[in-house]
């Protein structure tokens, strides 16, 4: 933690120099304390003896034996313990948890945050639904990992853009404006055909009656078609993600890609670089030679540019743009589309290493026991809409980020309305409601620095050790870039206290020691608080 973690590191690198003192430079070895999963392996790890086990040429485990012989004892540690392999595990006193929680109440509303991040840009591009129908479950989870992902990322100092792209040209966008000039033709009383790759969605007939209130000459150019019905369905995406809680700091146009020739100038630069090639007509990429699995076709046999192309021209202007971190969250059908950006970057002379593409995985949704089946382009699927509805906002951010990003997601519609601690959400929301009950029903008695050292029940330390690890909560989710990591601690956090809750009155006679516990519940609350916040999450004050 704050000055513990400093204290702790600071020994071992001191325990380090007499152990082994050819070591001249252990600052480049980078002492990390980390958090055991079991509290039978003590309250912080580190791994530094396996990192030294080449160098040294022994096995971790008696690197740690030799390290634990030269640790400084202290009041702050109860125990220092070697586990296989030859993990260095800490156990800390309650001396030293308690000045813990006085660290963290001084550092008030910046506890948690990180400078890791500090004058460094990161973009974010997440959603980018092609402008084609609603926003549906699958966009549900992209925007709600996406934006965590942002809100954390900027809590740990990083200069954050969050982009979306706007697919609003090609074979879809076509096969809209189609699917639009049919369903008004046949509300105008017209013969027509719908297209055979047109969608059969609900809102298409919506959108067709309102173009045919708003023109009455049916005589409509086929462009126009394909402008008004993105257009229109761009306007319900705004929408729909401005009521979600996520808003983007620009909206990128595929179009406007086009017309600013940078596709072509992507193209000669890979050309300069002698990395394309003409075969069959068309012209390809060696995307081989950065680890693809095949060439990919850039300009068609008939002269026009495939989806990678724009694609390529679209990464080169975030290089160019100068973000140290580059992310991309798309859907799980785009697995194929890592290697050959990659690929581009480096062939274009830029760190694919900055570039760092997500897959969300599938969500399947549960009503009834049943899964619901969703296919967009035959009008059958649930839109975010219809979630955020029938659930809420919270429970729908909340539950789409409930298992890490590139795992399966069941969403149980019925458990993300129950108003039971069965729910997840409601668990830590009610957890945090339930402190400010406390608190009010304690009159505010005021938070006490002096009576910490009365908090010694078991539960009081277990919460506040999980106090104390937050911060490393926040660097673990911005580096893995996975929200789950911080949604699954305030699971935890909320555990620690409902646990506490039950085991012992906040509120007593004792004077002293309802101050120092009202000062720890104010801390749980305060963390509950900037948690929820980072997952776009309200932290309800009554439930």
């Amino acid at each position: 933690m704050i000055k513990l973690e400093t204290y702790l590191v600071k020994i071992i690198k001191e325990a380090l120099n007499k152990a082994f003192p050819e070591i001249s430079d252990n600052d480049s070895l980078g002492i990390v304390l980390e958090i055991p999963k079991e509290k039978k392996f003590g309250d912080f790890s580190v791994n530094i003896a396996m990192k030294l086990s080449r160098q040294i040429r022994k096995p971790p485990i008696d690197i740690a034996a030799v390290i634990i012989k030269h640790i400084e004892r202290s009041d702050l540690i109860n125990d220092v313990k070697v586990e296989k392999p030859g993990f260095i595990n800490f156990y800390v006193s309650n001396k030293a948890v308690v000045g813990s929680l006085k660290d963290i109440i001084n550092e008030a509303d910046s506890f948690g945050k990180s400078s890791m991040g500090e004058g460094k840009k990161a973009q974010i591009e997440f959603v980018s639904a092609n402008p084609t129908g609603p926003l549906t479950v699958a966009h549900g989870r992209q925007a709600a990992i996406g934006d965590s992902l942002a809100r954390i990322l900027q809590f740990c100092g990083y200069d954050i853009t969050k982009e979306y792209y706007i697919n609003d040209e090609g074979v879809q966008i076509q096969a809209l404006g189609k699917s639009l000039k049919a369903r008004f033709l046949e509300l105008t009383g017209e013969q027509s055909e719908f297209p055979e790759n047109g969608y059969k969605g609900r809102y298409i007939y919506d959108i067709a009656e309102k173009l045919k209130n708003s023109h009455k000459d049916k005589k409509i150019s086929e462009e126009f078609f394909m402008e008004y019905a993105a257009k229109e369905i761009m306007q319900t995406i705004k929408r729909d993600l401005e009521d979600y809680g996520v808003h983007f700091d620009v909206w990128y146009s595929q179009k406007s890609l086009g017309k600013s020739g940078n596709i072509e100038k992507t193209l000669s630069a890979l050309k300069d670089n002698g990395f394309l090639y003409e075969r069959e007509g068309a012209t390809w990429f060696r995307s081989t030679q950065f680890k693809d699995d095949k060439d990919r076709v850039v300009i068609k046999s008939d002269g026009s540019y495939t989806y990678v192309t724009s694609d390529m021209a679209y990464h080169r202007e975030k290089f160019e743009k100068g973000y140290d971190r580059i992310i991309d969250i798309l859907g799980p059908d785009h697995h194929g589309y890592i290697n050959r950006i990659k690929a581009a970057c480096e062939a274009l002379g830029y760190d694919s290493n900055k570039l760092h593409i997500m897959i969300a995985q599938l969500v399947t949704l549960y009503r009834g026991g049943k899964p619901v089946r969703m296919s967009t382009r035959e009008g059958e699927f649930v839109t975010l809409r219809e979630i955020m509805d029938e659930v809420g906002r919270d429970a729908t951010r909340f539950f789409f980020i409930m298992r890490r990003t590139d795992s399966h997601l069941d969403f149980d519609l019925a458990l993300a309305k129950a108003q039971t601690l069965d729910n997840p959400v409601y668990y830590i929301q009610y957890a945090h409601a339930r402190i400010s009950s406390i608190i009010e029903f304690s009159k505010n008695a005021k938070p006490n620095f002096n009576n910490l050292t009365l908090l010694d029940k078991e539960q009081e330390l277990d919460l506040i050790k999980a106090l104390m690890h937050y911060p490393k909560i926040i660097e673990a989710a911005a580096i893995n870039l996975e929200p789950f990591i911080l949604l699954a601690y305030l699971q935890d956090l909320a555990g620690f206290f409902h646990t506490y809750y039950n085991a012992y009155r906040v509120v007593t006679d004792d004077k002293p020691l309802t101050e120092a516990r009202i000062t720890l519940i104010h801390t749980v609350k305060k963390v509950l608080a900037s948690g929820l916040g980072l997952l776009g999450v309200t932290a309800l004050e009554k439930m």
